[in-house]
């Protein structure tokens, strides 16, 4: 049982996305207790009503529900940083790309570089991400753009899985971009991605479900359908890369086809503010008027090599807050049960309740709310997943 906590943020409700209005309503013990039975939370209420425990550990500061990372691309070789520098001198996206940078860069990088390079690089970078608190972490193929370049990374995600103490969920990418040796020919490579990569993938358990950048210059809504549809016929469930750069119909093919989300949606769910900062944009997605409106929202890094290599979701947290217009209570909901909810896990994990998953995040804070305050500074003291403290 952990007692001593300044505060316990418990998440509890029901097992869903929190909508609304709903994403506010975020309870906040003084004086609890949180009772861990073996890998679930067994009891969360009041100290003086807490039941029995064979053992008692103090703790200080707040206790959340573990933080989960609904949107990363954290399979990748060398940083851009050629990117970066050109951004800060004015040059755009399609530029950058059409100079050879981008993502063909991190595709030319993974496509070369062996499995084991790639394992040791993502294995530093998720281990980072966890000692900030994201015990549950998606991580994304599409540097491959190939068969055995997507298995690579698959692979990658599926060795690290079994490794790290955080519980990962491999996604397939594989319409992340059209390589060069497919410019000329779309279709075919639309073809190959939903009759050779998808079927091989859903065949040996490689992800859980997959991915379409759908944006204007990369994937059409028409193209996105089609993968997303065969993706879905092979038992893989979808999500999209919706309207980041430009309004493209992605957020409505998400809605069609009953997509666990649509991330994202800069240029009109899951929101990805570090994103927009790091590529010297102005405009971010409309939070405010996305949860007036009814609709769930998520929180995510976007963890990637181009244009968001922040491994915090307690500075996403803030950005939320100071960019997006979040509240702090709708920043903590939007990385517990309703990324969870983007992940399709809103059943066991996301909030602090008997039967859930004791994943669970300590901040050296003395105010719940300091956790999306608090901007680049590392608040996450302890971390603990299935019911066992990580090492420090």
């Amino acid at each position: 049982m952990l007692v001593g906590a300044r505060q316990v943020v418990t998440c509890r409700g029901p097992a869903r996305a929190r909508r609304g209005r709903e994403m506010a309503e975020v309870e906040a013990l003084g004086d609890a207790a949180v009772l861990i039975d073996q890998d679930r939370f067994g009891w969360v209420g009041r100290r003086q009503d807490a039941p029995k425990a064979d053992r008692v550990v103090e703790v200080t500061g707040v206790i959340f529900p573990g933080f989960i990372d609904c949107h990363t691309h954290g399979v990748f070789g060398a940083p851009r940083l050629d990117d970066h520098e050109r951004r800060a001198l004015g040059v755009d996206y399609k530029a950058i790309a059409a100079a050879g940078g981008g993502i063909l860069q991190s595709v030319h990088d993974v496509r070369a570089r062996p499995e084991v390079e790639l394992a040791a690089l993502t294995r530093s970078r998720l281990t980072a991400l966890l000692k900030r608190g994201a015990t549950t972490i998606e991580v994304k193929s599409g540097y491959g753009l190939e068969l055995e370049a997507e298995l690579k990374q698959l692979r990658v995600i599926r060795q690290l899985a079994g490794e790290l103490p955080a519980t990962l969920i491999p996604t397939f990418l594989g319409a992340h971009e059209v390589p060069p040796e497919y410019r000329s020919k779309r279709a075919d490579y639309v073809r190959l991605v939903c009759e050779d990569m998808i079927p091989v993938v859903a065949r040996e358990s490689l992800a859980r479900c997959c991915d379409v950048f759908c944006e204007p210059g990369v994937f059409t809504v028409a193209e996105s359908r089609q993968i997303l549809s065969a993706a879905a016929r092979h038992g893989l469930t979808v999500k999209l890369h919706a309207d980041e750069l430009e309004g493209s119909g992605g957020a409505e093919l998400a809605a069609e086809l009953g997509a666990l989300s649509a991330d994202h949606l800069a240029a009109i769910s899951v929101l990805l503010p570090a994103t927009m900062i790091f590529l010297g944009k102005r405009s971010q997605a409309p939070a405010r008027r996305l949860i007036e409106a009814g609709a769930a929202v998520a929180l995510a890094t976007d963890f990637n090599p181009g244009t968001s290599p922040t491994l915090s979701l307690p500075l996403v947290m803030a950005l939320g807050v100071s960019q997006l217009g979040l509240r702090h209570a709708e920043a903590v909901t939007a990385v517990t049960i309703n990324a969870a909810a983007a992940l399709g896990l809103a059943r066991d994990r996301g909030q602090i309740a008997p039967g859930c998953v004791a994943d669970l995040v300590v901040a050296a804070v003395d105010d719940w709310r300091e956790v999306a305050y608090w901007m680049g500074t590392d608040v996450v003291s302890a971390v603990w997943t299935a019911g066992s403290a990580c090492p420090a």
